[in-house]
C-alpha cells in the first residue's frame, strides 16, 4: 500500500519513537547533492515556475530547485520514505518554506507521480528532476541493510512503510531458488561469481535463516576466490546493489515515472536525471533517444555530464554519477 503526505509550513506529521530518532541522528548528516550546478544549468528553471524533485532525499537539489523558482514558483519533492520527508523538511524549513508557499513534500514513490500531481491539481511541469542513487542519510542511518558498515536486518527497501507483501532482501535470500538468486546477483549487479554466491546463500540458509547484513556479507566474502575477497571494494557491493534494485523495481519505477512525466512537461521545458549505474545509465539513454524519434522533443546532453575532478575529490559518491537532459518540443 502506498502512502501519501504532504508536509509544509503548514502541516505537522508524527512518527514513531525510533524513526524520529532516526530522523534526528541524520539531521546532522550532510548530504552533498551531485552535478548540482550542472544540473541547475541544464535545467533552465524559470523564475516563478513548477518544478518537481521526483527523488527527494536531502533535499539538497530541491533546496537549489526553490531558489530558483523563488517565492512565487511551486516545488513538488517526493520521497518513498518518510524520514526522507523530515530531513528535507528540516533542511528547507529554516531558510524556504516561510518564502516558499508552493512548496510540497510527498510522500510516495516516484512511480506515482501522476497520483502526487493529481492530488495538488498540478497540471503542467517547467522542469523536473530524478536523481537515482542513494542518499548518503539513506546508506548510512536508514536500518535497513544498506551499508556494511553496521548490523541490521536485511530489508533493503527504499520506503520503511513496510507491509505483509513487502518484498524484503531476507526473502529474496532465504527463499529464492538458487537459480533465481544467480540470475538477479548477475543481471542487477554484474557480479561475475554470481552462481558462487548464490550457492553459498542457499547452503548457509540451510542452518539458520540469514536475517542480517553481517550474515549475508560473511556469506558473500566466503564464497568468492581471496584475490577478490581482499580488493579494493568490498565484495559483497554489487550483489547487495542487486539485492536491492529488486527488492524496490528500481529499474521498472524509474521507466514508469518518466513516461509519465513527460506528459507533463511543457513545451520547452526539461527532464534531468541522474544515473549511478550502468544500467540506469542505459535506461535513460534509450528512453530519451525513442522519445526524440518519436518527435518528443530534443535530447540536451549528446553525452552524459559527469563531475568534474574537484567535486570526485569532495564528494567520492559523485564519482560515477552521470547527468542525462531532454527538452520537450
Amino acid at each position: 500500500m502506498n502512502v501519501m503526505r504532504t508536509l509544509n509550513n503548514h502541516s505537522q506529521s508524527s512518527t514513531g519513537s525510533d524513526s524520529q530518532q532516526a530522523v534526528e541522528v541524520s539531521m546532522h548528516t550532510v548530504h552533498v547533492p551531485v552535478l548540482l550546478q550542472e544540473v541547475l544549468k541544464n535545467l533552465n528553471i524559470p523564475k516563478g515556475g513548477t518544478v518537481l524533485d521526483g527523488t527527494l532525499g536531502g533535499g539538497g537539489h530541491a533546496a537549489a530547485m526553490a531558489q530558483e523558482v523563488g517565492a512565487n514558483g511551486v516545488l513538488i519533492g517526493i520521497d518513498a520514505d518518510s524520514r526522507a520527508i523530515e530531513r528535507a523538511k528540516y533542511n528547507l524549513e529554516t531558510t524556504l518554506v516561510d518564502k516558499l508557499p508552493g512548496l510540497h513534500l510527498m510522500q510516495d514513490n516516484f512511480r506515482n507521480l501522476d497520483k502526487v500531481l493529481g492530488t495538488l491539481k498540478i497540471q503542467w511541469l517547467d522542469a523536473a528532476l530524478f536523481d537515482l542513487g542513494l542518499s548518503s542519510d539513506q546508506l548510512e542511518v536508514s536500518g535497513r541493510g544498506f551499508t556494511f558498515q553496521n548490523e541490521e536486518p536485511l530489508t533493503m527497501t527504499l520506503s520503511d512503510m513496510v507491509g505483509e507483501d513487502t518484498l524484503t532482501a531476507k526473502e529474496i535470500v532465504n527463499d529464492w531458488q538458487e537459480e533465481n538468486i544467480a540470475d538477479i546477483i548477475y543481471g542487477y549487479g554484474g557480479e561475475r561469481y554470481s552462481r558462487r554466491i548464490a550457492k553459498a546463500i542457499v547452503e548457509a540458509r540451510t542452518e539458520a535463516e540469514i536475517t542480517t547484513t553481517e550474515q549475508l556479507v560473511s556469506i558473500i566474502t566466503a564464497a568468492v576466490p581471496a584475490h577478490y575477497r581482499h580488493g579494493k571494494t568490498n565484495p559483497a557491493t554489487k550483489s547487495f546493489q542487486a539485492l536491492r534494485i529488486t527488492v524496490n523495481d528500481e529499474l521498472g519505477a524509474a521507466k514508469e515515472a518518466l513516461d509519465k512525466v513527460l506528459k507533463y512537461i511543457k513545451p520547452g521545458g526539461r527532464v534531468g536525471v541522474i544515473t549511478f549505474h550502468s544500467l540506469e545509465d542505459r535506461l535513460v539513454k534509450r528512453l530519451f533517444r525513442q522519445w526524440q524519434e518519436d518527435g518528443l522533443g530534443t535530447i540536451i546532453t549528446k553525452k552524459p555530464i559527469a563531475p568534474t575532478n574537484e567535486e570526485v575529490r569532495e564528494n567520492k559518491r559523485a564519482r560515477s554519477s552521470k547527468l542525462r537532459v531532454f527538452q520537450r518540443d
